[in-house]
Formats: C-alpha cells, structure tokens, sequence
C-alpha cells in the first residue's frame, strides 16, 4: 500500500491541463458501479438510516471567511504533546526506537486521522450539508478530508509524502474496519479493491478541479458526482445545488487554511479543522 500512494502522488503531479477533466470523469464514471456494489453490500444499520434534512441555515452566507492558519493554540486543551519520559524508562523507549522518526511520523498520522474521523463521523457535517448519514456518505467525506490532508503534506516534498503513507495505512485499516462493522464478511479484500479504486479516483479528481486553468464550477461538479450524486449525472440538481456549493467553499476553504498552517503542527496532528458548529451559529446570526 506504502508504494501504491506514492505511485498516485507521481500520478497526480502529472496532471498539468484541463484536458484531463475527461480523464477524471471517466474516473468517476468508472468506478461508480464499483461503488454502488459496495455502497449496496455495506447498507446502512437502522441507527444511521434518517430522513433528508431540510437546511437549517442559510448555507449561501456560510465558509466566506479569509482563510487563516489551522493550528491549535498553545494552551488548547485539544493539543497532543510527545511524552517526554526522562531516566532509565526513556533509555529503555530509545533502544526500542520509540523515539525514532519512523515512530514519530506514525503516531503523527494517528493523531491526524483522528482529527479526520472527528469531523467526518460527528453530526454537525451531515445537518449542515443536509446529508443522510450512510455508508457512502460517510465513506465520501473520509476521502475528502484525507485529500485535503495529503493535498498540504504533498506540499512539504518527500517529508511530506511519507508521512501521507502512514496516514493512508491508517485510513485503509479503518475503512476495512467500517467495511466489516457494515456486514461485509465475504470477498472482504474485493470490497476494499474496489474503494481503493474510488479513493485514488477522488484524489485525481478532486486535485484536478483545483487546477489554476480548471473552471469554477469544476469542483462543485466533482463534490457533487463524489458525494451527493446517487444516479452519477454529471451536474447538481436544483434540491442540491446550494448544498454542493457550500461544501465546494468549504473544500477550498479548508485548503487555504491548511497551506497556512505551519508543517510542524500538521506532521503532530496539532491542528482542527474549521469547526461547523461555528460555522452553523454564524449563520443564523
């Protein structure tokens, strides 16, 4: 899997042009029926089963705001520092390459997939973009947010990059795992091919739709075929359309923000993203 991730970073820094937004569709197009076979097999249990929401808030007036750095503040109480053990048990932990960068890096990303599964799994994500909490959806925001996470790590150059393999064994460990909590015992490893194929199908599409030449509507078009769309047509419908948008805010949002955040409180997991309960509250004001 380490290998994989870094033959998709090669991949997507390849993409120069617009003219690969057919490549992306086809993407997309492609694994969809992939997609709605494991979306099908992993049905929702009752507890996430709820009707479609009506917006609470205005979505238009919300993810506006200038784009600022993500990093928790010093005294956050949702900081998480090293241990720094001193003596023979720090010794001890040395021999044994606890604090080795290897060691370091991985429960860096541990950290930052939590940050990732906090906001993806949390209620205030589906009321604000009016989204019915299932498999699939949930699934669609973990990729999502993983992009964003990988999008700022790339940046950082090889560093970077390999931490993003750590991040990704986390993230397949836990899809694997939601997999199986769904009911999907047989052909397990088929399953998780197939969402393999859909998550480095987002990524591409996701970084082409932020492209300089790309065009506006670009990214709205790929959240909504990734993460709202159930028939695969290729543009929001009217019911949806404010909803898509917003999410599109919140994506480029989130990743300004990021490019903002110093490395260090990203490789750590010291950093939040943009609360939606805030976000939420600001918009009915």
């Amino acid at each position: 899997m380490l290998q994989r991730w870094s033959k998709a970073i090669t991949h997507v820094s390849k993409i120069g042009s617009l003219s690969n937004l057919k490549f992306v569709s086809d993407v997309c197009v492609g694994t969809r029926h992939s997609y709605a076979k494991v979306a099908a097999a992993a049905a929702p249990t009752i507890e996430d089963k709820g009707l479609t929401r009506e917006p609470v808030v205005n979505l238009d007036k919300m993810f506006w705001s200038k784009p600022c750095s993500l990093a928790l503040a010093r005294d956050s109480p949702l900081r998480v520092e090293e241990p720094n053990y001193e003596g023979i048990k720090r010794f001890i932990l040395r021999l044994m390459m606890f604090y080795s960068k290897q060691s370091k890096s991985i429960r860096g990303a541990n950290v930052v997939y939590r940050r990732i599964v906090s906001q993806v799994d949390k209620p205030p994500i589906y009321e604000v973009f009016n989204l019915e909490k299932t498999f699939k959806t949930t699934f669609s925001l973990l990729v999502l947010h993983m992009w964003l996470c990988l999008r700022r790590l790339k940046q950082d150059g090889k560093e970077g990059v390999e931490f993003g393999q750590y991040l990704y064994e986390i993230y397949n460990h836990d899809v694997e795992l939601r997999v199986s909590k769904a009911g999907v015992n047989l052909l397990l490893s088929k399953w998780m091919k197939d969402l393999e194929k859909i998550f480095y199908g987002n990524i591409v599409a996701y970084d082409t739709a932020m492209l300089p030449e790309a065009k506006q509507g670009d990214l709205s078009n790929v959240i909504w075929k990734n993460i709202f769309s159930d028939d695969g047509t290729s543009t929001p419908d009217a019911a949806a359309l404010h909803s898509v948008q917003a999410m599109a805010r919140y994506a480029r949002l989130q990743a300004s923000c990021m490019s903002l955040t110093d490395i260090e409180a990203i490789l750590s997991g010291n950093f939040s993203f943009t609360s939606l309960e805030q976000e939420n509250k600001s918009a009915k004001e």
